[in-house]
Order: C-alpha cells, then sequence, then structure tokens
C-alpha cells in the first residue's frame, strides 16, 4: 500500500540567504552603475533630469524615482543646472537662426529672378517687335 503524503509537506525552513545576497549584488550592481552615469554626465556637462540618468544608465525611471536617494540628488543636480541651456535647446535657437538667415537669401533669390524676368519679357517684347518690323 501507498502512504498517502501531505500536501503541504514542503521545506518549513527553506535557505534563502543565497538569493537575498544575490538580490543585494544587483542593487549594488545598478546603484553603482547609475552612481557612475552622474558622475560622467556632470564631468561632461549634460543636462541631469529623470529620462536622461534612465537612459544612461540603462535603467528604468521608475527605479530613480522609488530610489530615495537617487531621487533627491537627481533633484537637486536638475535645480542647479535650470539656468543653463541644454544642447538641444542650442541647437534648436541656432537651427532657427540659421532658418531665418536662409529664408531671407531666398526671398532676396526670388526678387532677383522676377526682376530678371521682367527684364526678358521687354527684351522678347523689343525682339518681337523689329521682327515685325522687317517682314
Amino acid at each position: 500500500m501507498k502512504e498517502k503524503r501531505s500536501k503541504a509537506m514542503g521545506n518549513l525552513k527553506p535557505n534563502v540567504s543565497g538569493l537575498v545576497e544575490k538580490a543585494k549584488e544587483k542593487s549594488e550592481k545598478t546603484l553603482g552603475k547609475v552612481e557612475q552615469s552622474i558622475k560622467h554626465m556632470i564631468k561632461t556637462q549634460q543636462k541631469i533630469n529623470f529620462n536622461s540618468v534612465a537612459t544612461h544608465a540603462g535603467v528604468s525611471k521608475t527605479y530613480l524615482y522609488r530610489t530615495q536617494n537617487l531621487r533627491e540628488r537627481i533633484e537637486y543636480l536638475r535645480s542647479q543646472q535650470e539656468g543653463i541651456s541644454s544642447i538641444k535647446q542650442v541647437k534648436r535657437n541656432i537651427s532657427e537662426e540659421s532658418k531665418d538667415v536662409i529664408i531671407a537669401s531666398l526671398r532676396k533669390r526670388v526678387k532677383e529672378l522676377e526682376k530678371e524676368c521682367q527684364e526678358l519679357k521687354v527684351k522678347v517684347k523689343i525682339n518681337y517687335g523689329k521682327i515685325y518690323n522687317n517682314i
């Protein structure tokens, strides 16, 4: 006869110390990766905010928001940089200025071509008149 085993017959004291240690190592590694990214961004004078740090470090924004010390540090660094224009903003301003210059030069070119067209029309009328007189 087979003995009936209890379904709840699991290990009452499982050894999870290895799992806890690995989770702690992973957390420390991720924290170090974010810290390295922030240091690099400060050195290279990049704009620091949650999006840029998350992208640079390869972590989620949720992680940055949930980790209190990282959140406070990013908010502090972001507030320090409020007066500084970002590279994207500078590029946008440059492209706006260059766009205005291009538009102005194109308008000038159109006016020149319109003037040339008028002169050619006058010359064509004169030549038609000469041809008519010779007939």
